[in-house]
């Protein structure tokens, strides 16, 4: 059974950067993609970032240039560097792993909060 552990949130001004870790525990190499979402208060889930097991990445636009996933296969870890953080990228991140058989698990995301 695949779980996944985030970790890395926090508060942090305007222009500065934090590192998120997704964390796979199971069969690491199983996983189809592995993306980063979020959710701000009063909005839907987004997709984030996404990077699939052959390194392919995706962005949102307004990401693009200021985040960049990238993925550990020895240490079964996803991250999401983020750089020049703004107020509106203030969420709960959430890890969502997709496997070969399309199964989707999520982790219990973790909150990022930016201060103006």
């Amino acid at each position: 059974q695949v779980q996944l552990a985030e970790s890395g949130g926090g508060l942090v001004q305007a222009g500065g950067s934090l590192r998120l870790s997704c964390a796979v525990s199971g069969n690491f190499f199983n996983m189809n993609v592995v993306m980063w979402y979020r959710q701000a208060p009063e909005k839907q889930r987004e997709l984030v970032a996404a990077i699939s097991r052959g390194g392919e990445t995706h962005y949102l636009d307004s990401v693009k240039d200021r985040f960049t996933i990238s993925r550990d296969n020895s240490k079964s870890t996803v991250y999401l560097r983020m750089n020049n953080l703004r107020p509106e990228d203030t969420a709960v991140y959430y890890c969502n792993a997709r496997g070969s058989n399309g199964m989707d698990t999520w982790g219990t995301g973790t909150l990022v909060t930016v201060s103006s």
